[in-house]
């Protein structure tokens, strides 16, 4: 593998993303605020921890903040920290995300969850570069934001959940991952790269998959993207151990009760406004219909 993290990362999982090489090298090497947007498991982390290790601040901190797994109660003070005394059960000083990673990288993974209470507070430290911890007196801090996100994100501007004026902050520099059942040779490009990352993480001899689950795995539409092949394969490598793996194949979903048709076309508007960041003229073409027709699409499900 690499010692180039944007090598490596190509090389391991997006090989049809290779003629973005030189955009991603620019991008690791700007300090503007950078947006990566995909579906969950398409490699949306390692391509934000591959751009902070091929950047100048590679051998500063990289802090990563789950903006999803902290309560709306808590966040302001996680991120932004607080004094001693600023309220109730402040006992000690907190640094916050953002003080940790002076001089290094903020990464925001899921960003689209961020309340929007703090946004303004995030807004005026990308544009200006100074917070205020709870409690505490204006401070500056040197550091680059990364931020990833599901294609939510743009119906989250259209609604008012998310503020556009942030939301054009933080894509300053954006990248798109596109799932990898849109990647046709994506996949078995990789495997040699995920087989052998196996090998070396559980010490086995060399890995490989039986002809029969290779050919299932290149049909499969693989709905958890790389995150889900992965699991997949090292749930294979651990309780086989070395040699050719036989793959658990996911237990197919034909016996589930189907969807109506009036939900199914519901699912179909909000995927394609998604994959269209809100855009309505190239949503409704995606779904081969007229922008009237989206509209009233839209008005009838109730979806903003």
């Amino acid at each position: 593998m690499s010692d180039d993290p944007i090598e490596a990362w190509l090389d391991g999982a997006f090989p049809s993303m290779a003629p973005l090489r030189e955009q991603l090298r620019r991008g690791a090497r700007s300090d503007a605020p950078l947006l990566i947007v995909g579906e969950p498991g398409v490699g949306r982390t390692s391509l934000a921890r591959a751009l902070h290790s091929a950047s100048p601040r590679a051998t500063r901190a990289l802090v990563e903040v789950d903006v999803g797994s902290i309560p709306v109660e808590l966040f302001e003070s996680d991120l932004f920290g607080h004094v001693a005394g600023a309220f109730t059960g402040a006992e000690r000083e907190r640094i916050g995300k953002i003080g940790a990673a002076l001089g290094g990288t903020l990464l925001l993974d899921r960003v689209e969850e961020l309340p929007i209470s703090v946004q303004p507070k995030l807004l005026r430290f990308l544009s200006e570069r100074v917070y205020s911890p709870l409690g505490g007196r204006e401070t500056s801090s040197d550091l680059r934001v990364l931020a990833v996100a599901s294609h939510d994100l743009a119906l989250r501007v259209e609604r008012g959940d998310f503020r556009r004026d942030l939301f054009h902050r933080l894509e300053v520099i954006a990248f798109e991952i596109p799932p990898l059942r849109r990647r046709p040779g994506d996949l078995e490009a990789a495997l040699p790269t995920l087989l052998d990352d196996l090998s070396r993480r559980y010490g086995r001899a060399e890995l490989a998959i039986a002809e029969e689950d290779l050919r299932w795995m290149l049909e499969h539409a693989w709905p958890g993207n790389l995150r889900q092949v992965r699991n997949l394969l090292e749930r294979a490598a651990v309780l086989q151990g070395e040699g050719v793996l036989r793959l658990a194949r996911p237990v197919a979903a034909a016996d589930e009760c189907p969807r109506t048709l009036e939900e199914t076309e519901r699912a179909a508007i909000v995927q394609a406004l998604s994959y269209t960041r809100g855009h309505q003229g190239k949503a409704a073409a995606l779904l081969g219909i007229s922008r009237k027709g989206l509209w009233e699409k839209r008005k009838r499900h109730g979806i903003p």
